[in-house]
């Protein structure tokens, strides 16, 4: 981040404070940050302690008639290298997905060219409401970069997502923003981790996955600069930071997630998705009987990746993968072609291979042009290599 120009603008929630680390680490890693405060933030954090924090001005008149003079909102909008919301409050959210520019904050940010990333923190119910979900959905289809919130207590006393993301986080979302990675400017997304398919408010059908492969594949396609969405099911594994988590549970969960993700450049449909759920699911607790066993009904989850790489808006590359124990190559080669999709990395998951739940991985990428077998390698690796293959692909096309 040496040398790059950080536009940051705090909205007014609690959160603010942790505006003030957010400042101090970014300079730490060489950024200039300029400091932009709504009106409510001033209720939460002082214009002197930014402007000591940032060792730059704070603009917080949009008709201030000095700024406009040294440095108009037009100059200022466009003078950084990435514009960063945080903490991006549900009001803030609302203005940005409308189009609204009623103050410094909101004009800067519809007047801008540059790219665009929010922090959200706000109240559980106020992040679940229908029109916090409608707004963001919004946001994200034009293109603007999210990381968090996370999951936790709040300062209300809830709990809940809603929480604003670790600060070092917010730097490694901040970081590959700004990379000049091949993979700049692309937005990918990744699913990971298993599902869980309720029987009943204790008990779940769900399968080994621990979603370690899918979180190196998300951490090293943001290294490469690409704006990752990564939608995971109760991994095993936190999440990477400067990613935009969306957390689910079950399969169809995440079958919307990923049509709400949409437009993508590319797809890697990591996560270990149920094939079935429960259709007579309870709310209560089932008990033992003396009459005998309780009787299970399944249906079929939705196909994510059939559906994704048939629909008219499909990413550009569509990768997805296959876990077999069994004829790896055979089942892996007819799934390709069965779900319509570009990519399979197909995988030997036995249990004499420790592959499931373990710390490497061994794996055949599957195209068009055949079967690349590439070496047993740690996950961290057999990623990196993915991610790259990616990068090359969309390069080329």
């Amino acid at each position: 981040m040496q040398g790059r120009r950080i536009l940051l603008i705090v909205g007014g929630g609690i959160a603010a404070f942790k505006a003030l680390d957010l400042i101090r680490r970014l300079r730490d890693h060489g950024a200039t940050v300029t400091p932009v405060l709504t009106r409510a933030a001033e209720a939460f954090v002082t214009p002197l302690s930014v402007s000591a924090l940032a060792a730059s001005k704070v603009y917080r008149d949009l008709f201030d008639l000095t700024d406009e003079a040294e440095m108009g909102h037009i100059e200022l909008s466009r003078a950084a290298d990435l514009v960063v919301v945080a903490p991006a409050t549900a009001n803030l959210m609302g203005k940005m997905a409308q189009g609204l520019a009623d103050d410094l904050a909101t004009t800067l940010l519809i007047a801008t060219d540059k790219p665009v990333l929010i922090a959200p923190a706000m109240n559980v119910r106020m992040w679940e409401h229908p029109a916090t979900v409608r707004n963001l959905a919004t946001l994200r289809g034009d293109g603007i970069g999210v990381i968090g919130p996370v999951e936790g207590a709040m300062a209300c006393g809830e709990y809940g997502y809603g929480r604003f993301a670790e600060v070092p986080d917010i730097v490694a979302a901040i970081a590959a923003g700004l990379s000049d990675g091949p993979l700049r400017g692309r937005h990918v997304l990744v699913t990971s981790g298993p599902t869980h398919e309720p029987i009943d408010p204790v008990r779940y059908i769900a399968n080994r996955s621990s979603g370690a492969q899918g979180t190196a594949i998300a951490a090293a396609l943001r290294d490469l600069g690409a704006r990752v969405t990564f939608v995971s099911g109760p991994a095993d594994v936190a999440p990477p930071g400067g990613v935009d988590v969306v957390a689910v549970t079950t399969a169809r969960q995440m079958a919307d997630a990923v049509v709400t993700a949409l437009p993508a450049d590319a797809a890697v449909m990591a996560a270990a998705v149920a094939d079935w759920h429960v259709v007579n699911a309870t709310d209560s607790k089932m008990k033992k009987t003396a009459g005998g066993l309780p009787e299970l009904r399944f249906a079929e989850n939705p196909d994510i990746l059939a559906d994704l790489s048939r629909r008219a808006d499909r990413p550009r590359l569509v990768v997805g993968f296959a876990a077999e124990t069994d004829d790896v190559i055979a089942h892996a080669t007819a799934k390709r072609a069965r779900k319509g999709c570009d990519w399979i990395v197909a995988n030997d998951v036995s249990p004499a291979t420790g592959i499931m739940g373990g710390a490497e991985n061994a794996v055949t990428v599957i195209d068009a042009n055949g079967a690349e077998a590439w070496p047993r390698m740690s996950k961290a690796d057999t990623a990196r290599r993915l991610a790259r293959r990616i990068a090359d692909a969309l390069a080329d096309g």
